[in-house]
């Protein structure tokens, strides 16, 4: 949630579009995949320690940057300057949502506990029961994006860079609670 507020205060309404849709993307994707390979999805949770490691330095990178390295630029009048964004920009915010959710473990594992228990349902119940699921988490994330574009006036470029670091401290506490758990997981086992 906030990874898809920060794209639109950073990026505005275009870039959090981008961003939600990249996130959506991939949910459908791994709805998909989900349902058709069920029984693959059982030797894969068997990898989930490199997954797990993959998506956490993902969201470790993607913090450090946010800390150390996102900058706010600003106009002559000390106001967030409105940049321009080319189609291969769009691309590359759609792709780090499509990404960020993808190597997400739990997102992962989520979409294949919903669709083991969904087994019992025809295959139309399944259809309405994930395309509901999926417009709804959509329609809630594109109100976020927009309800961010309304508050983006009202920020200056010291509480955005603010909101980036912070957003950056998120993202590595998630990467290294991420690693903790595999740390943990492979104790079990």
């Amino acid at each position: 949630m906030f990874s898809i507020i920060k794209q639109s205060l950073n990026n505005g309404h275009r870039g959090g579009i981008a961003f939600v849709l990249g996130v959506s993307f991939s949910d459908i994707l791994l709805v998909l995949v989900s349902n058709v390979f069920t029984e693959l999805f059982s030797s894969i949770s068997s990898h989930r320690v490199p997954i797990g490691i993959s998506g956490s330095i993902f969201l470790i990178g993607l913090g450090v940057y946010f800390v150390f390295f996102k900058k706010v630029k600003v106009n002559e009048q000390g106001q967030q300057a409105t940049i321009s964004f080319r189609k291969s920009d769009y691309a590359k915010i759609f792709l780090s949502g499509f990404f960020m959710n993808l190597l997400n473990p739990g997102i992962f594992l989520f979409w294949i506990t919903a669709s083991s228990t969904m087994l019992s349902h025809t295959v139309e119940q399944r259809i309405i029961i994930y395309a509901t699921c999926l417009l709804m988490v959509l329609a809630s994330d594109i109100a976020k994006v927009m309800l961010a574009g309304k508050i983006r006036n009202r920020l200056t470029p010291h509480n955005i860079h603010i909101i980036n670091r912070i957003n950056g401290i998120i993202l590595i506490g998630f990467g290294i609670a991420l690693i903790w758990g595999l740390l943990v997981y492979l104790k079990r086992m």
